[in-house]
């Protein structure tokens, strides 16, 4: 190949790696935007309040839905196997009639799709038909898409949770903050292409849940 040859090649791929980052980068400040734009949707009650573990914000919130009835049940999705429900909710100080009767722990959860699917097989356990999703507000785009996914015919409102140390207005001057959007927004470009390149598979029968403590024999 001449060496015209070679600078044009280059040029070339200088353009579309540049029209790519582009690209990305529209998409990422799309996505840091957006991540308010949902807060508080959906003042109705649903059968079910779903935190998925990654935050004390996040649990603390789900326990002050339930305890407003804004949802009948809280399946707490992605809980260490380590941890059971007294433990959680002892540094929660939850009263133990509300923690008997409303509170369920999911264990077999490792990443947001483990969260989709653990939830999906306790719905359907329950006979459930809609639920109050809780997580931080960065994830929530993903969480939800995993989600519908797992749960087509479920009706899923957000409750997105903003951490104190994630900085939302003028994200970008904070690198901790500007990282982790960074990172979340390829996550959930990963997550929008993942059934183009992952064959069709037959879902293996999933675990349920803990029942909760009242329905567990002494």
């Amino acid at each position: 190949m001449s060496g015209a040859s070679l600078r044009r090649a280059a040029i070339a791929a200088m353009v579309v790696l540049g029209t790519l980052l582009g690209a990305w980068g529209g998409g990422l400040l799309w996505f840091a935007t957006d991540l308010g734009t949902k807060a508080g949707e959906g003042e109705g009650v649903t059968d079910a309040l779903v935190v998925l573990t990654g935050g004390s914000e996040r649990l603390a919130t789900g326990l002050a839905l339930l305890e407003a009835g804004k949802g009948r049940r809280l399946f707490v999705s992605g809980v260490h196997k380590g941890v059971d429900l007294a433990d959680l909710l002892r540094r929660a100080h939850v009263a133990p009639a509300l923690a008997q009767c409303c509170i369920v722990l999911g264990h077999a959860a490792d990443d947001t799709i483990g969260n989709a699917a653990e939830t999906a097989a306790w719905m359907d356990a329950e006979h459930f038909t809609s639920l109050r999703l809780v997580t931080a507000a960065y994830h929530m785009r993903r969480a939800t898409l995993e989600f519908r996914r797992a749960m087509p015919g479920t009706i899923i409102v957000v409750h997105p949770v903003f951490p104190d140390a994630f900085k939302k207005d003028q994200w970008w001057r904070w690198p901790g903050t500007a990282h982790l959007l960074a990172v979340e927004y390829s996550k959930y470009l990963a997550a929008l292409v993942r059934p183009l390149f992952t064959p069709p598979q037959s879902s293996p029968e999933k675990p349920l849940a803990d029942k909760p403590l009242a329905e567990r024999k002494s």
